[in-house]
């Protein structure tokens, strides 16, 4: 199969790439990916373990290999031999030049960039730019999903984003102020009729005009933001307290990352996305609101292995307020990247199954699953079985 990565030289991008082939290799085992768990047997039918790899990037970098070798000379993320091994591989893999439209302030952090708009286009020529990309790398088995940077909350337009008339009017119109990245890639995509996967907590398909477009095209796309860190101990976690009915009185999370990640989000109108969509998770999880704050801080040495502090104040037996801590310390290339690739498998299957519209049992992967409120994880990881056995 084919995967498309938007952000093609990203940490996570190149990490996925890497980790694929060499696991394709021989040199690396499958720990990690969830597709290759007991319960999903069957899926090497529908989306073999084989995988060629294109995507667009904004930053200027001669191809996949030099973009890896960079994150891997900061990070030290796996072993060199890795790296080595899939070198000619991830030379022949160059990104076609994308958009960052709309994208915040926060791009800046990524040091030299270039961009369509830079050439002076419109609206209409960057939509038709990205989908001759894409379908010139594209066949019936190919899936789209966005590991850019996160950007800021969408300028919400319901004349233009309410649906897809809207939205593509709003591109002849070259509205570039109610457009974003994100949106663009994400049409390019569903009008291809290609699967489409939002990695990051940005607009993507989530708007009400790319939904129906979807709908229509009969294209199964999930999203959004993908839950591999904190969040996914918070919503693992938090569930343990209303089982035995105790009450979270607050809930501290501090956050700290560097790379080009904490770059951008150091950014506050790139870092406010990120924030809403790890803080809404305690609220419907537990069915009330505790006293929260979330805090993402931008901490250079860190690199890639971000930190989260977490402080949970809760409330037992005789109203007794007790106190639990747990810091997750972990590399975001290594528990992301696996999901890129089970989430591009999860998300063919669906389509050779006949899958159309958002696949909400797809939420076991994301911090702000698309229709649906199961945020818990046990919960989502059940509901993932049980479609795969039913579909299959």
């Amino acid at each position: 199969m084919r995967i498309w990565l938007i952000g093609a030289y990203g940490i996570v991008s190149t990490t996925a790439m890497a980790g694929a082939m060499a696991i394709q290799k021989g040199v690396a085992p499958k720990t990690g990916l969830v597709s290759e768990l007991p319960p999903f047997n069957g899926i090497e039918r529908y989306a073999p373990f084989s995988f060629e790899f294109g995507g667009h990037e904004i930053r200027t970098m001669e191809n996949a290999y030099e973009a890896a070798k960079e994150h891997w000379e900061l990070n030290r993320h796996f072993e060199r031999d890795i790296l080595d091994s899939v070198k000619d591989e991830l030379e022949n893999i160059v990104a076609e030049r994308g958009t960052a439209l709309n994208c915040g302030s926060g791009i800046e952090g990524l040091g030299k960039i270039s961009t369509l708009e830079d050439e002076g286009m419109t609206l209409r020529e960057i939509a038709d730019r990205i989908i001759e990309d894409i379908k010139k790398f594209a066949d019936d088995e190919t899936v789209v999903i966005n590991v850019a940077s996160t950007e800021p909350l969408p300028n919400f337009n319901e004349e233009y984003h309410g649906t897809i008339d809207g939205f593509e009017r709003m591109i002849d119109e070259d509205r570039k102020e109610f457009a974003s990245a994100s949106m663009l890639y994400a049409y390019a995509a569903l009008k291809l009729k290609l699967p489409y996967a939002n990695f990051t907590p940005s607009a993507g398909s989530s708007i009400p005009a790319l939904k129906q477009l979807a709908e229509e095209n009969g294209v199964p796309h999930a999203g959004n933001d993908g839950k591999t860190g904190e969040t996914l101990v918070k919503t693992t976690l938090a569930p343990m307290f209303a089982y035995r009915n105790m009450e979270v009185v607050g809930w501290m999370s501090y956050n700290i990352l560097g790379d080009y990640d904490g770059k951008v989000l150091s950014a506050r109108d790139n870092k406010e996305s990120k924030v809403l969509s790890k803080d809404k998770v305690l609220e419907k999880m537990l069915g009330y609101s505790p006293y929260s704050i979330t805090e993402i801080q931008f901490f250079p040495s860190l690199v890639d292995n971000k930190t989260a502090f977490d402080f949970i104040h809760f409330r037992g037996f005789l109203g007794r307020l007790m106190k639990f801590y747990f810091i997750w310390d972990a590399i975001d290339a290594i528990v992301a990247s696996p999901l890129i690739l089970d989430i591009a498998r999860f998300l063919l299957f669906a389509k050779k199954r006949g899958v159309r519209g958002v696949v909400k049992e797809m939420a076991f992967f994301f911090k702000s699953p698309m229709d649906t409120n199961v945020i818990n994880t046990h919960e989502q990881f059940e509901v993932l079985k049980r479609w795969f056995a039913e579909l299959s």
